[in-house]
């Protein structure tokens, strides 16, 4: 996990973060299961979507090119990024639209098409949230990304079934 600050997450930390990532997926294949790789940039803090973006473009280079190195087949393995967005402390609001072309401007410029798909964490969203923006994602990459866009979002889709169920729980 990487936390956008001043000065972080510093070079030294996505490389060293990438490269366990990239050193996990290799002993998952060398067994025959398909890694899940998450390199998740989180949403906590004031970072604007812009800074998001680059943060995440950084780690998603880094992550592809230590994957590179131990020989990771990368038509093995599911992507479980981050989507793009401001912090949860900032002010700014961007539509599911905007959140879906910097998400989507991000993922064209780093993650290689080999990739199979791409499961994206709910990193603190709400399942309704959440789901409009992977809605927006999916509306707006439809024509050209090489790769499926889905989900997993346990925690968010999860959280409002597990409300209900409880209140009805008798006591």
């Amino acid at each position: 996990m990487f936390t956008i600050g001043s000065g972080t997450p510093s070079r030294g930390c996505v490389e060293a973060n990438c490269g366990v990532l990239a050193r996990y997926a290799a002993l998952c294949q060398e067994v025959g299961l398909v890694p899940i790789v998450e390199p998740e940039v989180l949403m906590r803090g004031d970072h604007t979507l812009a800074r998001c973006g680059e943060i995440t473009e950084d780690v998603l280079r880094a992550l592809f090119y230590n994957l590179h190195t131990p020989r990771v087949a990368l038509q093995a393995l599911i992507l479980k990024p981050n989507m793009v967005l401001p912090g949860s402390g900032a002010a700014e609001r961007p539509s599911a639209a905007e959140v879906a072309d910097a998400t989507l401007a991000c993922l064209l410029r780093t993650v290689p098409a080999a990739v199979p798909g791409i499961a994206f964490l709910s990193g603190g969203q709400s399942g309704e949230l959440a789901s409009t923006r992977l809605n927006a994602l999916n509306r707006s990459s439809r024509a050209f990304a090489p790769w499926p866009l889905g989900f997993s979002f346990g925690r968010a889709i999860q959280q409002p079934a597990l409300g209900i169920w409880h209140a009805r729980t008798p006591t």
